[in-house]
């Protein structure tokens, strides 16, 4: 396993279920995660859609390294939110793998619905 694949999103993701749990018994409260989950859904919800509009400025800016940076927060928000709302990254390769594997104008019809 590479360490710079994105099977490091799954690693992160296992680290951030370890710190939901402990956010659950009341633990390790100095936790940047362990801090999100206890100020709730809106809050991760935020951060995850101010890292996204940050994002969208680096890339607009042109500056690589600073997207490269910003991408990776959002990546980190985009997991904390779905674990705080029951989702497992392996429900969303799911979802990309069938719509990978339809055409493109079925797969577009299948979302309007």
């Amino acid at each position: 396993m590479s360490d710079y694949s994105a099977e490091v999103l799954d690693r992160v993701f296992n680290t951030i279920e370890d710190r939901h749990a402990e956010y659950k018994r009341g633990e390790n409260l100095d936790s940047r995660t362990v801090r999100l989950f206890d100020r709730g859904t809106a809050k991760i919800a935020q951060k995850f859609g101010e890292e996204a509009v940050e994002t969208v400025i680096e890339a607009i800016a042109k500056r690589k390294g600073h997207l490269i940076e910003e991408s990776a927060d959002v990546l980190y928000f985009l997991l904390v939110l779905w674990k705080d709302r029951g989702i497992a990254p392996k429900d969303v390769w799911k979802e990309l793998a069938k719509r990978h594997k339809m055409p493109e104008l079925e797969e577009r019809a299948g979302r309007l619905k």
